[in-house]
């Protein structure tokens, strides 16, 4: 199932811990239409995988905008973008097995490059 596309999502003004809750929003919406039991286990693994990044992307973009300090602040971005990234690797993993499709894929990616932009 595609995604929607979301109108000017790049345009508004919304903080890296809104865009985090957009993007799970997004992954959450795909995997309601998935049967994980008729996936391959490396598959299910990805998706496990994925749901798991979020929680620590989510966990460490809000200490991120919770930070007091700079130095604090800066390595808080440096984890969250290390868990991005896996985010990513794992929905590219998912969408070999059709969980999501190349414009999901597409959407996703432009979703995780935003967030990691915000994260400075």
């Amino acid at each position: 199932m595609e995604l929607m596309a979301r109108n000017n999502w790049t345009d508004d003004l919304s903080g890296p811990s809104i865009r985090v809750k957009r993007l799970e929003a997004d992954i959450r919406q795909v995997l309601r239409n998935t049967d994980q039991t008729k996936l391959e286990r490396k598959y299910r693994e990805a998706l496990a995988g994925l749901r798991q990044n979020m929680v620590d992307i989510r966990i460490y973009v809000n200490a991120y905008e919770f930070s007091e300090e700079r130095p604090e602040q800066e390595q808080n971005a440096k984890t969250a973008k290390k868990w991005l990234a896996k985010a990513r690797q794992n929905i590219l993993k998912a969408s070999e097995a059709d969980v999501f499709g190349p414009a999901d894929v597409a959407q996703l990616s432009a979703q995780i490059d935003q967030l990691i932009g915000d994260l400075k």
